[in-house]
């Protein structure tokens, strides 16, 4: 028997997989809570708006956005799909506020050539700046250290640090470059410079023969889907992003039906309290019970799996406990009619201006609603303490996101219905070393044939599609 721990996407995904793909016979998949999707919630306002706690837009990109489009195809999510392309305003429009303004980015090859606002010079001037900087040798760094020495301070205040809030509601200056920026950071150490790293890797693609295979794709090759209709649609059509109507909860919904139409047993309200790996056999502590199962896949957060394995595996669980996370404060604002300055995705906030929101989604300009306007204020992070306190109540945070919302929208009206949610620890931060630490994690358990494997956000990436197809890659390794 397979058990997989946690019930979020990631663990869905892993029964996915391990009954369709690698057809395991007997899977158990536990949930601590009362309900499965984990971090993806969808609820509707009493207009029917949709309110999304957690992510409401999947990016199409590399091997990853595609398994995830393959999925969506499989699981016959294809009618539901809202796709967005890049003549979108959404996709064209993306916002910085600082200083009292909200500043539009360049999105073309054109706006690169004129004076940002920003930054007070082209974004065609940063590369110059990358040219004349002098390579520094070593193995990790922060995002916002690199992005500082090499194309400015400008750049890494006003530009990357907001993106950085926005992939993962942390700092840039603790966020590891070498795993959030890798291709960058390689430019400079193979070749001195991001500039002369991107132009020799891009020769390279040219004047290459042939083409060389991705490593994740051949890490997954014996898992992979065999249907691309819809990945070759999305590419014809040039899609950017895409959600799903009613919200992006179908999917969890979708994925939990499946496996339980093909004999996974998912148990919820069924915390495990410990793991310890014996001869032939795994024991679990479940709600006080014992339990046995021949492996287990695990998509819980690093630092929940680290204290079920503190007592066998103390230095693997030191290595997992280091694996940081923060909390975001999500609320949720439905406003009458159109009252958005322009149709866009929305804005960041950079973490110099101080101020507790993050950033604001403009979902009703992303999936076209015209009969109100819906936003999702993001707040906190890796400062949630510093603005909220340790115990803030939801009517502290509701307040925080409509006074700073209005204000930096400059909207009058009121909103006519909203949501609160305070998400405790939902975002892994990669800290500077973080690839090195997960590769310790994976060679210890590996070295010691471990029957465990390890998927979800704490790892491989934060993303959805990350998540999901690192639940595939955990289910290809545990069946080798």
């Amino acid at each position: 028997m397979t058990v997989i721990l946690g019930g979020g996407i990631a663990g869905l995904s892993a029964a996915y997989y391990a009954v369709n793909d690698a057809k395991i016979a007997s899977v158990v998949l536990l949930e601590a809570s009362n309900r499965l999707g984990g971090w993806i919630r969808s609820k509707s306002s009493p207009s029917g708006a949709i309110f999304e706690e957690g992510p409401r837009t999947v990016r199409i990109v590399g091997p990853a956005g595609k398994n995830t489009l393959n999925l969506i195809d499989n699981l016959q999510l294809k009618d539901k799909l809202i796709h967005i392309r890049s003549s979108h305003s959404a996709v064209r429009n993306r916002l910085i506020y600082s200083d009292g303004t909200l500043h539009l980015l360049p999105t073309s090859l054109k706006g690169i050539f004129k004076t940002t606002s920003l930054l007070d010079r082209p974004l065609i001037n940063c590369l110059w700046t990358d040219l004349k900087a002098a390579k520094v040798s070593k193995d990790d760094e922060s995002v916002y250290s690199f992005v500082e020495r090499r194309l400015g301070q400008d750049v890494a205040d006003n530009l990357i640090s907001p993106m950085i809030c926005g992939i993962c509601a942390g700092d840039a200056r603790e966020i590891s470059v070498n795993f959030l920026m890798k291709s960058l950071f390689e430019a400079e150490q193979k070749h001195g410079s991001i500039v002369k790293g991107l132009v020799v890797n891009n020769l390279a693609k040219i004047f290459s023969k042939k083409e060389k295979a991705n490593t994740n794709d051949k890490n997954i090759k014996n898992c992979t889907d065999s249907s691309v209709s819809l990945v070759s649609k999305a590419q014809k059509e040039n899609w950017v992003m895409w959600g799903l109507q009613d919200g992006l909860e179908q999917l969890p919904r979708a994925l939990a039906d499946n496996v339980k139409n093909r004999g996974v047993k998912i148990q919820t309200r069924k915390k495990c309290e410990k793991l310890t790996f014996k001869s032939g056999r795994v024991e679990l502590v479940v709600n006080g019970d014992v339990q046995e199962c021949e492996r287990v896949i695990s998509s819980l957060y690093a630092k929940d799996l680290a204290e079920l394995l503190q007592e066998q595996h103390p230095v693997l669980s030191a290595e997992l406990r280091a694996i940081p996370t923060v909390t975001v404060g999500v609320v949720n604002l439905e406003f009458p009619g159109n009252v958005l300055p322009m149709q866009a995705f929305g804005f960041l906030v950079p973490p110099k201006e101080n101020l507790p929101l993050l950033g604001v989604i403009f979902d009703s300009s992303v999936f076209s609603r015209e009969s109100s306007t819906v936003l999702t204020v993001m707040m906190g992070g890796a400062w949630f303490e510093k603005h909220f306190g340790l115990n803030p109540t939801e009517e502290q945070l509701l307040t925080t996101a409509i006074d700073r919302t209005k204000s930096i929208l400059r909207i009058e009206e009121e909103p006519v219905a909203h949501n609160v949610a305070i998400l405790k620890n939902c975002i892994p931060q990669y800290v500077v070393g973080h690839y090195q630490r997960v590769q310790r994690i994976h060679d210890y358990i590996l070295t010691r044939r471990i029957p465990l494997r390890l998927c979800g956000s704490s790892y491989q990436g934060v993303g959805l599609n990350d998540v999901i197809l690192s639940a595939k890659q955990a289910v290809c390794d545990i069946v080798e």
